[in-house]
């Protein structure tokens, strides 16, 4: 199951998170847990370079773009190889709503649509969608017979 994709900005505070089958006592630990991982390991990584971590039997790929941290956490099947897949339909989805690499004010500007975008892309802690082309489409919020 995938439990967490979370976006914060350089400062460490939360810009989106998404949480599935954590218990909400739990969110928290994971929050408080994955920002100080990115505190502690982000500094001077490339745009889209990817890190790995475990923690509690679970997988951590983390990353940065732009102005923006990215988090996805897995267990059992969504292993760091799942994971990794994972962050790079996220990072070029939100590429494309962005039009670039985001500043977090770009980032934010365009919450809604890749709120959308990650909706499209996770669903119920299951991988949905990988394909760009599709996500787009179905981020569009046009009828289908207009696609």
């Amino acid at each position: 199951m995938l439990l967490a994709v979370v976006f914060a900005n350089s400062q460490g505070n939360i810009l989106v998170e998404r949480f599935n089958g954590v218990p909400a006592e739990e969110r928290l630990h994971w929050r408080s847990f994955l920002i100080k991982l990115g505190a502690d390991n982000l500094k001077g990584v490339k745009n889209e370079e990817l890190l790995v971590a475990c923690h509690k039997s679970v997988y951590i790929v983390y990353t940065v773009l732009g102005d923006v941290s990215i988090y996805v956490v897995g267990k059992d099947e969504y292993d760091e190889l799942a994971l990794s897949e994972i962050i790079f339909v996220i990072t070029s989805s939100v590429k494309d709503v962005c039009g670039k690499t985001p500043t977090e004010r770009l980032f934010l500007d365009k919450y809604g649509k890749i709120c959308l975008c990650l909706d499209e892309i996770v669903w119920k802690g299951l991988l949905e969608n990988t394909d760009r082309e599709r996500i787009s489409r179905l981020v569009r919020l046009k009828p289908p017979t207009e696609v």
